[in-house]
This record gives C-alpha cells, sequence and structure tokens, in this order.
C-alpha cells in the first residue's frame, strides 16, 4: 500500500514544544560562547603575529604541574587535554539528552541525522585522503576535517543575523552532537600513546564507581569533583587522550528525574558547566591553539601543500557534500517529506555552515602532526582558512533566504493569548503537540 503524504515523516518539521525549550536553551549558551570563541580566534592570531609573538610562544610553552603524577604539561597542553576535557564532558551529556529525549531516541528520529553527519565525517576524511595522498603528502590528517564547530557555527549565524528557524537549528545541533561522538571515537581508537594498563584499569575502575555513585543517588559535588579529577589523570597517564573520560563521565550521567527531583543530574550538572564550557574553556583553547604565525608564503602554502589543502578541500566541499547527500539520500530511503515550508537550498546552506570546523579540528590537527610544527602550523591554518570560506559561503546562502526565514520564525512564535507558549501547539491541525503536553 503506497503512503499519502500525510502518513509519512515530516523533515524539518515543527519541533514539539518541550524539545524545542530545549534546543533553544543549548543554543542560545552555544551562540553566546561562540561569538567569545571568535573574539579569543581574533586575538589569537593577532598576538601571535604581532611583534609580541614571542610572549605568546613563551606563555603557550611553559610547562608546570605536578610532575610525579606525570603531569607537567605546557599551558597548550593544559588547555588541550585538561580544559577541553569539561567540553567533551557537556558533549557526553548532550549526546545522553539526544539518545534519551531527543532525536536520537528512536531509528525513526535518528536516521535521518545520523547518516547525514555519517556521510559528513566520511565524504572530508576520504577527501583529504585522496588530495593529501595525491599530492605526496601525508595522510595521517584525514581526521582534521571531520568534525563541525556548533558554537563557530551559531556565532556566524548571529553575526549575520538569520533567523533560521528551529527545526533547522536543531537539525544542525544533532548534526554536531553525533559529529562530536564520531571525533572521540577517532581520538579514543587512532590516538592513543603507549598504553599503561594499570592506569587504564584504575581509570575504568574509577568510571565504574562513578556508575555505582549515580544508581545510589549519591549527590555532592565534594564526591564527584575529585573522582572525576582522578578519572581523568588515570586516563591520561593510561595513554588514552584525557578528554575521552569527559564523554565517559557525560553519558553515565543520570538522565531520568526521580520524583523529588525538580531536575536530573545530568541537567543540573549541564545547566552548570555549559556556560563554562562555551563562554571560558573553548576560547581558552582556542586562544593557545589558533595562534599562527601567518605570512603571505604561509597563506599560499594552504593551497598548495597536499595535507593543508586536503584539509580545506575536506571541509568546504567535502562536509557540504557529505552532509547534503546523505541527508537527501536518507531521506528518499525513509520516505521521510520536507517541511513544505522549506526547500532543499536550505538543507545545503546548512551543510555548508558544516564546513565550519574549529575546536575539534584543531585538537585533531594537533594529535596527527604532533612531531612536525612546521605542517601542524600548516593544518591549523588550514582550519582557520576553511572555517572562513564556509562561513562566507553558508552567509551568502543563507542570507538570500532570510525573508522567508524571517517569516516561519514570527509565525512559530505567535502567542495571542499572552500565555507564554506560541499558539502553533495550542491550536491543533499539524502541531506536534498539545498545549497539555506543553506544559
Amino acid at each position: 500500500m503506497t503512503d499519502t503524504p500525510r502518513s509519512r515523516p515530516l523533515f524539518l518539521g515543527v519541533l514539539p514544544w518541550p524539545e524545542r525549550r530545549a534546543v533553544a536553551h543549548a543554543l542560545r549558551t552555544e551562540t553566546v560562547g561562540g561569538l567569545v570563541l571568535l573574539v579569543a580566534a581574533v586575538v589569537a592570531l593577532v598576538w601571535a603575529n604581532s611583534p609580541f609573538g614571542g610572549a605568546y610562544e613563551a606563555i603557550r610553552d611553559f610547562h608546570f604541574g605536578i610532575p610525579v603524577l606525570g603531569l607537567e604539561l605546557s599551558v597548550g597542553h593544559w588547555t588541550a587535554d585538561g580544559l577541553l576535557t569539561v567540553f567533551f564532558l557537556v558533549a557526553g551529556i548532550e549526546l545522553k539528552r539526544e539518545l534519551v529525549v531527543g532525536e536520537l531516541r528512536t531509528p525513526a528520529t535518528a536516521a535521518l541525522p545520523v547518516v547525514a553527519a555519517l556521510c559528513g565525517m566520511a565524504v572530508p576524511a576520504g577527501l583529504y585522503a585522496a588530495v593529501a595522498t595525491a599530492g605526496g603528502g601525508s595522510p595521517s590528517g584525514w581526521a582534521v576535517p571531520m568534525a563541525t564547530d556548533i558554537a563557530f557555527a551559531l556565532a556566524v549565524l548571529a553575526v549575520i543575523s538569520t533567523h533560521l528557524p528551529a527545526a533547522l537549528r536543531a537539525f544542525l545541533l544533532t548534526l554536531a552532537v553525533v559529529d562530536d561522538l564520531g571525533a572521540i571515537l577517532v581520538i579514543a581508537v587512532f590516538f592513543t600513546s603507549d598504553l599503561n594498563p594499570w592506569a587504564l584499569l584504575g581509570a575504568v575502575a574509577g568510571l565504574a564507581l562513578f556508575y555505582v555513585l549515580q544508581r545510589l543517588r549519591v549527590t555532592g559535588w565534594w564526591c564527584y569533583v575529585p573522582l572525576g579529577l582522578a578519572i581523568w589523570a588515570l586516563m591520561y597517564n593510561g595513554g588514552v587522550h584525557a578528554t575521552v573520560s569527559g564523554v565517559a563521565m557525560g553519558l553515565i550521567l543520570r538522565t531520568t528525574r526521580d520524583e523529588h527531583e525538580v531536575t536530573s543530574p545530568a541537567e543540573r550538572t549541564g545547566h552548570l558547566l555549559h556556560p563554562l564550557s562555551a563562554g571560558v574553556v573553548v576560547p581558552l583553547f582556542a586562544l593557545f591553539a589558533a595562534g599562527v604565525a601567518v605570512s603571505a608564503g604561509d597563506l599560499g602554502k594552504v593551497f598548495t601543500s597536499p595535507e593543508p589543502l586536503g584539509v580545506v578541500v575536506g571541509l568546504v566541499l567535502g562536509k557540504i557534500v557529505g552532509i547534503f547527500a546523505g541527508t537527501y539520500l536518507a531521506a528518499r530511503f525513509t520516505r521521510a517529506r520536507l517541511n513544505p515550508d522549506l526547500a532543499w537550498a536550505d538543507v545545503f546552506g546548512l551543510a555548508t555552515l558544516g564546513g565550519i570546523g574549529f575546536t575539534v579540528a584543531l585538537l585533531i590537527g594537533e594529535l596527527s602532526f604532533p612531531a612536525t610544527a612546521s605542517q601542524g602550523e600548516q593544518v591549523k591554518a588550514a582550519v582557520l582558512v576553511a572555517s572562513v570560506i564556509s562561513a562566507c559561503l553558508a552567509s551568502l546562502l543563507l542570507l538570500r533566504r532570510n525573508r522567508l526565514y524571517r517569516r516561519l520564525c514570527a509565525e512559530e512564535n505567535v502567542d495571542a493569548d499572552g500565555d507564554g507558549i506560541p499558539d502553533i501547539y495550542q491550536h491543533g491541525g499539524d502541531s506536534p503537540t498539545t498545549a497539555e503536553q506543553a506544559d
């Protein structure tokens, strides 16, 4: 029997009211953090290319820590291996929320964003490998163009003042969450140093204790902060990138609420750490990772040297092809119908935003070329150049549709009775939820 248009799943339709509120809160924090991130990146570039560039390098390379625990790191490594763990902890919490109550909770709703994200990781990696290998370069940076920086992308949307509908923003957020998961797996599997089994065993034991404490409903920062620091230190000394510990703890945090609880532990932790991650941790990482001394000759090498050229092609072209083709094919395979108010041109513009790779791309770039300073700097420059190109392309494409987006946003937010809930969620029809569900 042929599906009628009414019975086919709707792609990029109006979000349910609870999901829309959660997405709006997450995106608001990411947008503000993205603007701070942009400022930090500009400061790093200006500082590194100013007469005070030597001071920048001296601060970035200054070592301190606790040598007896194997934790004497440079300032740059403390931000990448230490502070960035908070970012990945928040990513783990967001992934857990998506798996439990978000777009990834059922195969039907997860298919489109997951396939789009997987294609958006595989195609850039393949293009990088092809370009780098064809030019006689190293294929070791294949993972650099895989990840999308959601904060940077949302900052671009804020700067160009688009009124992107909530469904498109939610789809971009879900793509970024799956991207982060892929990057985490890549870091854990492919970027491990000499493994220390005893330290890893200790980290696993710490995570097991973390899980037990969550199930026993034990609360209090005095318990979890020391345990989390111990897990991080053991993971670092175990040879696995320490940021993996943050993801693991985020996935373990309980997302369901007990009867006496207003919010779950995952919600409370995310609410506490999300602003810290977006507004402090990621900008600090950018400050010490994006400071690349760039001359006209160096910019030329971005388009002539095989490794940086592979990064640019992977991010700019690979993300567009991967995300758009993956979304289109998944929609055809699942027989999903596109929201009639939108067009595939909107998905194409969103795919272009996917080429903005910053935080995770810079981190993987450092891990891919740890012993080659010149290549590492060129790859960093390539990430920055590719992100700027993608941001400009996305701005041109999305601004052309901004009049439509403005109208859709106005319609979505009409609240004639002034009760705080948009009328679209209360007047039946095609609305995704009733007023009772919205409450």
